[in-house]
């Protein structure tokens, strides 16, 4: 199926700016006076409007300025972005000379890291604070296709009156989200912006080959895995990634738990506390667990597990480890910047369950100790973040006046409903 077809895009070949400009812009008030969504408005745009609503994003304000120059000359040298800056340049420096666009790369917050184009249409662009430090994620600035590609993970065009808010209706978008080649994880998005000329499929196209291009050189550029050591990412996801010998392989729940556990404990656990650790049920018995070391094993290779007690043969890089070091060195905005969602978030395995409260509870304490807007925003927006009502009074708290409102009107209706549930 094209893009076009599923509605990526937002104007399909031959159709006219102009008119579709204008319904956009009357279903564009229907919406902000009515609350429905009438007329040619897409459903990845209609679902984009209700997020922004919900984030309580103000439809006439502009994206915030959250990095300052100092800030973002340190974020732009760690981010693993900057090293494929010069292949996003040479392939898209061309394109936006000769249609006056701007070029902007940012992370996976949706703050602009670098902003690239004509000085013209930079300063026209500095309008609506469309500069490098700024956040354009979904749930600061509305819908835009950088905020928007990141909320949905994958390229997106935005025309005129399909941004939420009003000082970018005269813009159009298009972006794609940029992965780790090895993990997954999604860094950031690349973008270009400009005016209604950009509002066609070829757009969207360009911008999806550029996001696969700058993955490609971060393959290239990837340090050979280490032969003695794997990696395991099990945050965020119930089935864990184990990447070993050059092979990524996606575990079963189970096996996805008990790795976990034997990664978590390099030096062994014996089969009597490895039962109590992975079963709620206390009537399981240790040949049941016996039957999945034994697939497991046989999945690993007969070299990588070794019992008496059950341990692991090499070593194992775990992304859990990874945000517990970086938060023991006080790096907590590397830290968050490594969380990608709780701990195997649907595991009911006791040990689990126990590691993943406290890697939580300790990313949330050193948010909150920190007292970093941006910080705090990036995790009461996340999905496990929207409820927690500790980082949402840590947020209202440390927000500019003008910001606060829709910060404390979330503290009410969050205690509201503890109170009351």
């Amino acid at each position: 199926m094209s893009d076009a077809t599923e509605g990526w895009v937002a104007l399909e070949s031959g159709a006219d700016p102009g008119t579709r400009s204008a319904e956009l812009r009357r279903a564009y008030d229907v919406y902000r006076s009515a609350g429905r969504v009438e007329g040619p408005v897409r459903p990845v745009v209609a679902e984009s409007w209700r997020r922004s609503a919900r984030a309580r994003v103000c439809p006439e304000g502009i994206a915030g300025v959250e990095l300052d120059d100092d800030a973002l000359a340190a974020h732009r040298e760690e981010h693993p972005l900057a090293r494929v800056m010069p292949v996003i340049r040479e392939l898209t420096g061309g394109y936006a000379r000769d249609g006056d666009h701007l070029v902007a790369v940012c992370d996976a917050h949706g703050r602009l890291l670098w902003v690239d184009g004509p000085a013209a249409t930079r300063r026209q662009a500095d309008l609506m604070n469309f500069v490098p430090g700024a956040r354009w994620a979904e749930s600061a600035a509305g819908t835009n296709a950088p905020g928007t590609a990141l909320a949905v993970d994958r390229p997106v065009q935005v025309f005129a009156a399909e941004h939420f808010c009003r000082p970018v209706h005269p813009w159009t978008c298009a972006a794609a989200p940029i992965h780790d080649p090895a993990s997954g994880r999604l860094l950031g998005a690349v973008d270009i912006t400009g005016g209604d000329r950009l509002a066609h499929p070829h757009s969207l196209a360009f911008i999806g080959a550029v996001a696969r291009a700058a993955e490609s050189q971060l393959a290239l550029l990837a340090p050979p895995p280490d032969p003695g050591s794997a990696q395991l990412r099990a945050l965020g996801r119930d089935e864990a990634l184990l990447t070993a010998g050059g092979l990524t392989t996606r575990l079963s729940r189970r096996h996805s738990e008990i790795l976990v556990l034997l990664a978590h404990r390099p030096e062994g656990i014996c089969g009597d506390e490895l039962l109590v650790e992975l079963y709620e049920d206390e009537s399981v018995t240790p040949v049941t667990l016996r039957a999945e070391l034994h697939r497991l094993r046989g999945l690993l290779g007969p070299d990588a597990l070794r019992s008496r007690p059950y341990r692991l043969t090499q070593r194992v890089d775990t992304d859990f480890g990874t945000v517990s070091r970086r938060l023991a060195s006080g790096a907590v905005t590397g830290a968050l910047g490594a969380y990608a969602g709780p701990l195997l978030p649907a595991s009911r395995a006791p040990a689990v369950v126990r590691l993943r409260r406290r890697l939580a509870d300790q990313l949330r304490a050193a948010l909150i100790a920190r007292g970093d807007p941006g910080l705090l925003r990036d995790w009461a927006y996340s999905p496990w973040g929207e409820e927690d009502l500790p980082v949402w009074r840590a947020l209202a708290s440390v927000l500019p006046a003008p910001q606060r409102p829709s910060a404390l009107a979330r503290v009410r209706e969050l205690d509201g409903g503890l109170r009351w549930a």
